[in-house]
């Protein structure tokens, strides 16, 4: 039996204001994926939803948010481009509706869907510049025959997301630049001053700053502060 699972407008609007604020909020990646699951199943009437995203080291696709609570679900998983319904859908950038999961040959994950109660499922892209950096998949408890409309509504929230992850990394990425970059001038000013005061060479004082940080097991930042503040005491 085909049930109906209307999507409001209101609802739509809703969950996309929540995402929308994430993008320039200071919330860390993980909370704002497991934002984007909940925020997407509510506005889906999802029973799960679940978030892969691609890890660009390995080029396979993990799961990395679900608002399910089961531990089953919750369990490390990872697929291939290419590999099963999320794989297609990464490796092809189109959308997937499949009516029943146990049906489908592509479907890796049967025994869990059994297990969960998972029927019918929407799986899309997630895209920033028409570059695919992870799927969200929605799942039903019932056979439900996903509309135009769903496929729109998600595919939107989707793409969204995608721009709330990408912002998010890319704040991590040039804070821990800035830190590097605050390191290394902490590390230079440190080491001008112990060729100062104790007549060493540039590199014989990096060494001494590495040797002090390994032997007191800290950071070659916190080494260098510790010279400069004693030297301007």
């Amino acid at each position: 039996m085909v049930t109906i699972n209307k999507v409001s407008h209101a609802k739509q609007i809703e969950a996309l204001s929540k995402i929308s604020k994430a993008i320039t909020s200071d919330f860390y990646l993980e909370d704002i994926l497991r934002l984007i699951v909940v925020v997407t199943a509510e506005v889906m009437n999802s029973k799960i939803c679940s978030l892969w995203l691609i890890d660009e080291k390995d080029k396979e696709l993990k799961i990395r948010a679900t608002q399910s609570i089961s531990r089953d679900y919750l369990k490390e998983r990872s697929l291939k481009l290419g590999e099963g319904v999320v794989g297609f859908v990464a490796k092809e950038n189109k959308p997937v509706v499949i009516l029943d999961v146990q049906k489908e040959p592509r479907y890796k994950e049967k025994e869990l869907a059994g297990k969960e109660g998972l029927v019918s499922m929407l799986s899309v892209p997630m895209c920033v510049k028409d570059m695919v950096i992870g799927v969200i998949n929605c799942y039903t408890s019932t056979q439900y025959e996903f509309t135009e409309t769903d496929i729109t509504v998600l595919t939107t929230v989707a793409n969204q997301a995608a721009i709330a992850i990408e912002n998010t990394e890319l704040m991590v990425k040039t804070k821990v630049i800035q830190e590097e970059l605050e390191t290394r001038k902490l590390v230079e000013r440190a080491k001008d001053i112990l060729m100062r005061d104790r007549g060493l060479k540039g590199d014989e004082a990096f060494r001494r700053i590495q040797k002090k940080s390994m032997n007191n097991r800290k950071s070659m930042r916190d080494i260098a502060e510790a010279i400069i503040l004693a030297k301007e005491i």
